[in-house]
């Protein structure tokens, strides 16, 4: 178990502003410390700090400090991370929290103190995934949303509610605040942490933008569930040690290019290399001239490229930044002070700092060209000057991301529908239906949001507008942003065009587009029209957005409104003008477009620290819909049994104080025999709860109707729904039935839904495993690919190879993840799926052993136990991560 620190005489005092302050030297490492790139400084610091030589070992620190050697390694080199904290939002947020007091239960039934289930590592949620756009181009569109809001997720807030009170250590901001990467970019991030010992801030969250803080120096990225829950309580998590790609900026941005254009830029550039599984750090003086939200805008599409953070260390700026935002000069001080110490604060204006990197790649600003992507990936960029031939090439090229197939008759379809004005109006392929101004992305950087202020008022003063169908929105993503607009006085334009503020969420960005007018939809689908939507997203994937709009375009705040004028993407803003003055000469788009330095001059005149101060200062107090939510605020909850989103999970139903016997498998069914690349997407309920499947019945016995449904991420907190839609993916190809969520029970040979078998093999009192290819549980980490086959009845999992994390995961919820030997496979080995298991599991079981596996046939074969890790074993030894962190709390 854990030991004292070895490093403990790396510890030296700091002395700030009269304080005095301990911290550890890494420095003092030697000479390849000062090579390290300064992301992965900030992992080796954490390695240091943090090393117990239980979870993490003096062989990872070792490992982080031979990083030059080491990340060239074949296979890579896995180490032990322990990040600083942790954050939410909550759709991936609701299932910790169920854990959370579902473990707080445990204690107390086991005799325990349950005030003691806590986060030991701060945690925060932001509550920004449910609000819809059901209402827009109104001035009450943001109350009528919020309403609905609530109204569609009342017992998910006062749940969450409910957490906010009775946890220590996590903050739950309310609905209505904005989104959770800008929430955590303006007021949540420390940069370092700065209480008695100082270190730097890192973060892993569970959505995969958490990235954008990177864009402020803190090193951070998305993960599963499980692994979030498992730091939240103090553990460490597994990672391979990545190849850091340096991405060298140099030159400035012309004055008519937004951040927006740079990093659709950036995104197609780095997607085309190859990063995926690694860091990508910048340097070069062309920093420099990128504000902290510039910087934050391209680290927020880190996903989109593919690499695992996008790291723009701590600089001049981002104290700017710091003090922009309202943090204290006390704090910030303390920053500069430890960061300069460690040799982890940036001048990017000097190449001797400069670190070794895996790779270097280099853009030169000056060429970046105002860009759109689309219409399918947010990789695909295209620059406006081409945007009309490129749309047309899509029409016609052949299916695919870049293409329709339309046929010669289909490219001239057109339709027209009467319209709530009382007018008819007619569209064709590359009209514009959705115009969002959303996301992340964008709405945190100033210069984009005041950019489209800008060219709104130039627009309405030379008399244009936008057509009264096209569904307009503009959902800020903090209070701040709204604070902003209205001090410049750029509002009143942006609703004369119909991007009234319709709330504070994701929103039209991860496709709570909300409806469009059923005319517009059925004149669409009547006539097979390429409709399109333009959103300042980050993500644009096909169907994602609406469903009546096939072509979707990333854009800058300000492209999102000028295709909102034009009406469609079918044109060329260099030769066709958006529309005509009063006079009736035309009024082209370069006309109204603001150059960098008159958006500069609005921006430093009004978005000043009192503007945070006054948003941040209220921001856990929520709207009045969240003052007036009723929760008991004991510190145990109190389980509905009717509730179909909020259910207290079995996880711990059986659990004792005293370590369980480890047991062998005897007699085990097979539950799905399944090929290679079977993904957590394949594995983790997602999406709509389709009205034939298991969680539909069990619903609709609950007296819901189909539209009472909502989606399985919205009931991440009831294990009911969840675990009968594992494996519920129509795409899912499992050998033992037809291609689909169905499987065959043995030995009656009935063919059912997975759940179903998996219920009548638990009444026959039958464990399950599951045979499995190469790569089992590729993809993102998700916490139910785990939980939901653990639920399932699943002790096993046998497979030819396992995704790095997934393997964790099964662990973390004690499933024994066991790999084939010596080439074998089930079809080289002749399993049908149709056999009898017995696997002999010693009580004594070590890392890495070879083990039995016994068939009713007759035959035998070795398999490797994957628990790689003296931590590994003992999770399973205790049934998994959290069963293990409730007896050390005992």
């Amino acid at each position: 178990m854990a030991a004292p620190n070895p490093y403990s005489g790396l510890l030296k005092k700091l002395e700030v502003n009269n304080q005095s302050f301990s911290y550890f030297d890494i420095t003092q490492l030697g000479a390849k410390y000062d090579r390290l790139p300064f992301s992965v400084r900030v992992l080796l610091e954490s390695c240091v700090r943090n090393c117990d030589n239980f979870q993490v070992l003096e062989k990872d620190v070792n490992n982080v400090l031979d990083w030059e050697k080491n990340q060239a390694v074949e296979g890579g080199v896995e180490i032990a991370f322990k990040p600083a904290r942790v954050i939410l939002q909550d759709l991936t947020g609701v299932p910790a929290v169920v854990d959370f007091a579902a473990m707080r239960h445990a204690v107390k039934q086991l005799g325990g103190d349950p005030d003691r289930i806590n986060p030991i590592c701060p945690a925060d949620l932001v509550i920004d995934h449910s609000v819809q756009v059901d209402f827009a181009r109104t001035p009450d569109a943001l109350n009528k949303n919020q309403e609905l809001e609530f109204e569609r997720n009342k017992e998910r807030f006062q749940f969450l509610k409910w957490g906010a009170q009775a946890f220590d250590n996590m903050l739950i901001v309310p609905p209505g605040s904005g989104i959770v990467h800008q929430v955590n970019l303006e007021y949540l991030a420390r940069v370092v942490f700065t209480k008695d010992l100082l270190y730097p801030d890192s973060v892993v969250g569970t959505d995969s933008h958490t990235t954008m803080i990177n864009g402020l120096g803190v090193v951070g990225w998305g993960v599963g569930g499980i692994e979030a829950e498992a730091v939240m309580l103090g553990q460490a998590i597994s990672m391979l040690l990545p190849k850091v790609v340096g991405y060298k900026l140099v030159g400035e941005l012309n004055p008519l290019a937004t951040s927006t254009d740079l990093v659709l830029t950036i995104t197609k550039h780095l997607r085309s290399l190859g990063v995926v599984g690694k860091f990508v750090e910048f340097f070069g003086p062309g920093v420099c001239a990128l504000s902290i939200a510039d910087r934050a805008t391209v680290a927020n599409m880190c996903p989109e490229f593919g690499a695992t953070v996008a790291h723009f260390p701590v600089d001049e700026r981002s104290l700017d930044y710091l003090r922009q935002t309202n943090r204290s000069d006390d704090k910030i001080k303390k920053i500069e002070e430890y960061l300069k110490a460690t040799k982890q604060f940036r001048d990017y204006s000097n190449p001797e700092q400069d670190p070794v990197f895996s790779e270097v790649v280099e853009l030169d600003l000056s060429t970046v060209v105002t860009s759109v992507s689309g219409p399918k990936r947010p990789q695909d960029r295209v620059a406006v000057k081409d945007m009309k031939e490129d749309f047309r090439a899509c029409l016609n090229n052949k299916v695919g991301f870049k293409g329709y197939g339309l046929t010669p008759a289909q490219l001239t379809s057109s339709g027209s529908f009467s319209y709530s004005d009382g007018n008819t109006y007619s569209i064709t392929h590359g009209s514009v239906i959705i115009a969002a101004i959303t996301s992340c992305t964008n709405t945190s950087n100033p210069s984009v949001m005041l950019g489209a202020g800008l060219l709104a008022k130039k627009a309405v003063e030379n008399g244009l507008s936008v057509l009264p169908y096209i569904k307009t929105s503009l959902s800020p993503g903090s209070g701040v942003v709204t604070y902003y607009l209205k001090e410049s006085g750029v509002v009143p334009y942006l609703e004369k065009l119909g991007f009234d503020i319709v709330g504070y969420g994701c929103m039209t960005c991860i496709g709570n587009s909300g409806p469009i007018d059923d005319n517009i939809a059925n004149t669409i689908e009547k006539n097979e029209l390429v409709c399109c939507g333009v959103l300042s997203g980050n993500r644009n994937f096909e169907g994602r957005i609406h469903p009546n709009t096939r072509a979707n375009y990333l854009a800058s705040p300000l492209l999102v409104i000028a295709y909102a004028l034009a009406g469609t993407v079918d044109i060329d803003f260099e030769k066709q003008p958006l529309g005509s003055r009063s006079d009736g000469s035309p009024v082209f788009l370069r006309d109204i477009w603001p150059t960098r330095a008159e958006i500069q001059e609005i921006e430093n005149k009004y978005v000043i620290p009192g503007m945070f101060k006054e948003v941040y200062e209220k921001i856990e107090q929520g709207s009045s819909s969240w003052q007036a939510l009723q929760v008991p605020q004991g510190k145990l909850y109190n389980w509905d049994d009717s509730s179909t989103y909020i259910k207290r999970p079995p996880f711990f139903d059986a659990m004792t104080r005293e370590l369980p016997a480890i047991q062998s498998i005897s007699g085990a069914r097979c539950l799905l025999l399944l090929g290679d690349s079977v993904t957590t997407d394949h594995i983790s309920p997602a999406g709509s709860i389709a009205r034939n499947s298991p969680a539909a019945r069990y619903l609709a016995e609950r007296g819901l109707t189909p539209r009472e449904f909502n989606s399985y991420g919205s009931r991440r907190g009831n294990d009911a729904v969840m675990s009968r839609g594992t494996f519920a993916n129509i795409r899912l190809v499992n050998k033992l039935a037809a291609p689909g969520p169905r499987t065959r029970h043995v030995p009656s040979g009935d063919v059912m839904d997975v759940f179903d078998a998996a219920q009548r093999y638990a009444e026959e009192k039958v464990p399950l495993i599951a045979i499995v290819g190469k790569d089992y549980g590729s993809g993102s980490s998700r916490d139910w690919a785990a939980k939901g086959p653990y639920l399932l009845g699943i002790r096993a999992v046998i497979a030819e190879s396992f995704e790095r994390i997934h393997r964790s995961n099964l662990v973390g919820m004690g499933i024994v993840p066991l790999e084939f030997t010596n080439g074998e496979n089930a079809e080289s080995l002749g399993l049908d799926g149709t056999e009898s298991y017995d696997i002999d599991v010693p009580h004594d079981v070590k890392t890495g052993q070879m083990l039995t596996v016994k068939v009713d046939s007759g035959k035998s074969f070795q398999v490797k136990v994957r628990f790689d890790t003296e931590v590994d074993l003992t999770y399973f030894r205790n049934g998994g991560i959290l069963n293990y962190m409730i007896r050390k709390m005992l």
